[in-house]
C-alpha cells in the first residue's frame, strides 16, 4: 500500500515585485499555516519516508516547516525541477519514479497542477487545493511505478481555514 500526500505551498509573499517568481518566500500567515498542518498530520500518526518539493523557495520552505513537525530531517528533502511550472502528467512521472520501499510520500507543489492531478488519481474532483491545503490518497499497490489513472482511494483534504475559530 502506497500513501501519496499532494501539498500545496503555503500562502507567498508579493511584497517585492522583484523578485523572480520562484524565489518568493512564504507570508505571515504562510509561515503560521505551513507547521499548523504539519502539526495535523502528525496528530493523524502521518509518517513519511520521503518528502519531495518543488524547488521554488515558498514550496521548499513549506516543506521545510511542514517536515520539522512531522520530525522528518529537513535535509532529507528532495528538489525535482519537474514539480515548478509543470503539468499533472509531470507531476506523475515523478511520483511514479520514487523508490518502491517509500511507502508514504509528501510532494509539496503548486497550483493548478496539484488540483488538476487528484482527479486523475481518484473519484473526488477538487475545486482548488487552497494554500497549505493536503490531499490524501491512497494506492492499493507495492510500487509507486503501478500508480494509474483512477486507481487511488481518496482519503481526506484538509487546509488551514477548516481549523481556524470564525470572526
Amino acid at each position: 500500500m502506497k500513501k501519496l500526500f499532494l501539498i500545496r505551498h503555503a500562502k507567498s509573499s508579493w511584497d517585492d515585485a522583484s523578485l523572480p517568481d520562484e524565489e518568493r518566500p512564504l507570508n505571515k500567515r504562510g509561515k503560521k499555516d505551513a507547521p499548523l498542518m504539519g502539526s495535523l498530520l502528525r496528530k493523524q500518526g502521518i509518517t513519511p519516508d520521503l518528502i519531495i518539493s518543488s524547488p521554488a523557495k515558498r514550496a521548499f520552505s513549506t516543506a521545510k516547516k511542514m517536515a520539522k513537525e512531522l520530525a522528518y530531517p529537513k535535509d532529507h528533502i528532495l528538489t525535482f525541477d519537474k514539480l515548478y511550472l509543470s503539468s499533472p502528467a509531470a507531476l506523475l512521472e515523478v511520483i511514479k519514479s520514487q523508490p518502491a520501499e517509500v511507502r508514504t510520500l509528501l510532494v509539496f507543489g503548486h497550483n493548478p497542477e496539484l488540483t488538476q492531478l487528484v482527479p486523475l488519481l481518484c473519484d473526488h474532483p477538487i475545486d482548488s487545493i487552497p494554500t497549505s491545503g493536503v490531499v490524501s490518497i491512497t494506492f492499493q499497490t507495492d510500487t509507486w511505478q503501478k500508480i494509474e489513472k483512477m486507481n487511488g482511494r481518496f482519503d481526506f483534504f484538509d487546509y488551514p481555514k477548516m481549523h481556524k475559530e470564525p470572526l
